[in-house]
């Protein structure tokens, strides 16, 4: 079989705000995250891929970006490739949509970025439904159907589809970030509003790839803030406590009279916010330095994601030193019974302390009352 090759593109800042606690990876964002250590995660979540990739698809042909933005990894790899010369020091939003547009004039039959939200727009506005593309999952937010639920997934997803011969098994899915007038205002106290900035065709892969992120349920509103003043109630002394981001949650730290960070982790010791919007390796500090916490986390709506999903916050360390019976789950009834398939999602790169959250899990739904789900890679 002639399989058409695969174009890789690798956004080399992406992701790398997130346990920096950035809430994103673009200009003074990155350069915060750089200075408080960040690293970024794209390249080696690329290179999961492309060894499901080339596993199950042995002699895959890849076209890739030049550098850092995908011949480098290739090259650790081994694996051979040709390559699009598009930047020569520091890339950008438009090396992105250049080395697009090249892969798709020489022939690929799939784009495979490594990115986020902002790096599937700049494919997509280049490339727009003329080549299927598919995304590894590698930014800070990734509220857009065009992701697979982990790299090794990505790989996978891509084989099954270049190796099909099937070029017509494709799907619509959004291309959605955060609305315009959203990235005008940083307050943590205005939620931000998701915009959809496109319909692409991606590979016909349910079962590895996510949905679209969904919004608040707000018809259980109330029961929802009754239970943020039952887990505030059940506080126990001298027992750290980390609070994640999102509108569920929030409810915890409103129970408490605390201003939190509806888009970071927020720790609360005796009913006291010790630190506000902390970054990984303060998270670790604290954790390392506590006895007994608990990590209380809520579900991303639509995508069923626990971790890995705008709260890179927490690495494998912290999940390890907090233990997984110390997870606190919290979602809505609602946003539970819209989740197809019903499971949680976990998408970590430490894959031991990942397998520890997986199984069945209890999740609170309102007060005295909870249900339980599966939680999957």
């Amino acid at each position: 079989m002639n399989l058409a090759a695969v174009g890789v593109i690798i956004n080399p800042v992406a992701g790398i705000g997130g346990r920096a606690a950035q809430h994103g990876s673009d200009g003074q964002a990155a350069v915060r995250a750089r200075e408080l250590g960040g690293v970024c995660a794209a390249p080696r979540r690329m290179s999961d891929a492309l060894r499901a990739l080339g596993e199950a698809l042995p002699g895959v042909r890849l076209l890739t970006a030049s550098g850092e933005m995908g011949s480098t990894v290739a090259s650790e790899l081994g694996l051979e490739f040709d390559e699009v010369v598009v930047s020569d020091g520091v890339t950008s939003a438009s090396d992105t949509r250049t080395a697009a547009t090249l892969m798709r004039d020489r022939g690929a039959g799939l784009i495979l970025f490594a990115g986020g939200d902002g790096t599937a727009r700049d494919v997509f506005a280049a490339v727009g439904t003329t080549v299927p593309i598919l995304g590894v999952p590698a930014g800070v937010k990734m509220h857009s159907a065009v992701f697979a639920v982990n790299p090794r997934a990505a790989g996978a997803a891509a084989a099954a589809y270049l190796g099909d011969g099937d070029r017509s098994s494709t799907v619509s899915a959004e291309i959605a970030d955060l609305a315009p007038s959203a990235f005008s205002s940083v307050s943590d106290e205005n939620p931000r509003t998701i915009a959809i900035f496109g319909i692409a065709q991606v590979p016909r892969q349910p079962t590895r790839m996510q949905t679209m992120k969904s919004g608040s349920i707000s018809a259980e509103g109330q029961d929802l803030a009754a239970l943020g003043q039952e887990i505030a109630a059940e506080m126990l002394l001298d027992r750290l406590y980390l609070l994640g981001p999102g509108t569920t949650v929030a409810h915890v730290k409103t129970a408490l009279g605390i201003q939190g960070a509806v888009l970071g982790f927020d720790v609360v010791r005796n009913g006291e916010l010790i630190c506000r919007d902390a970054t990984e390796q303060q998270l670790y500090d604290l954790v390392s330095h506590s006895p007994h916490t608990t990590l209380v986390l809520g579900v991303i709506g639509g995508q069923g994601f626990l971790l890995g999903r705008g709260n890179q916050q927490i690495s494998g360390r912290i999940l390890s030193a907090v233990g997984e019976a110390n997870v606190e789950i919290l979602a809505a009834q609602e946003k539970l019974s819209l989740l197809n398939p019903p499971v949680l999602r976990v998408d970590l790169d430490d894959d031991a302390e990942q397998a520890r959250l997986t199984g069945y899990r209890r999740v609170r739904t309102r007060p005295r009352h909870s249900t339980v789900l599966k939680v999957v890679n």
